[in-house]
């Protein structure tokens, strides 16, 4: 468990210096930060479909940078927030074998190329691991049948002694949401929305993960526009 961790690496990481730092906590933390929605929006929210364990896919004119074409595979969505990892891009630094190295754990059982996902730019210094189903311990959420989630140290030293997951996805933050606000963005044309596929997720070419989860709609993404709507 490393969650005492997270603030000195937030710093260091803000600074420039030091280790990125995984971290622990549920990933459903965020929903007490939040706080909870009020009984209208509850009301509301209630005869909305969650997107739990769906792909958010981001519309060709997203504005925002930091999800220009990405793919989101939602952990959680509710009246309360919602929260995903974005699973189509890759951060420079740390690589995973630094990022082993600072933690102490063996680089067995990782590929050489293993990639360091961008989850999102809600705190940075939070690791998360999606998985498959065959990998399961104390801290594990089952998002659905298919794809687990773990922020715990023990889930990479499983890896690295070969008795971890199948497959796996390593991601740096997350991307979070409160009541009702991905509502608001799915509703005024900023998201699609589409039921994950496993080998997306885990596949390794990045670079087209954006354009295969919208052909899973059946859409060529040149015909969107500002004014298609959502899924």
């Amino acid at each position: 468990m490393f969650g005492h961790k997270i603030a000195r690496a937030a710093r260091q990481t803000a600074a420039g210096a030091g280790p990125i730092v995984l971290a622990s906590p549920s990933p459903l933390t965020y929903v007490k930060e939040i706080g909870p929605a009020s009984r209208p929006m509850k009301e509301s929210l209630a005869a909305m479909t969650s997107l739990t364990g769906q792909f958010l896919i981001a519309m060709p004119q997203m504005q925002d940078p930091r999800f220009l074409r990405s793919v989101i595979f939602m952990c959680a969505h509710s009246a309360d927030g919602a929260m995903g990892l974005v699973i189509n891009k890759i951060v420079e630094q740390p690589s995973m074998a630094d990022l082993l190295k600072q933690l102490g754990i063996s680089s067995n059982g990782f590929a050489a190329d293993t990639p360091v996902h961008f989850g999102g730019p809600v705190e940075a210094g939070r690791g998360f691991v999606l998985h498959s189903a065959d990998y399961t311990e104390e801290g594990t959420m089952m998002v659905d049948g298919l794809v687990g989630l773990t922020g715990t140290l023990d889930i990479l030293r499983a890896i690295a002694r070969g008795q971890g997951p199948r497959r796996s996805l390593l991601a740096l933050g997350y991307a979070g949401w409160g009541p009702g606000q991905l509502d608001a963005e799915i509703q005024a044309n900023g998201w699609l929305h589409v039921a994950a596929d496993d080998a997306l997720i885990f596949d390794q070419g990045q670079d087209d993960k954006w354009r295969r989860a919208i052909a899973m709609l059946g859409i060529d993404p040149l015909a969107l526009s500002s004014d298609a709507g959502h899924a």
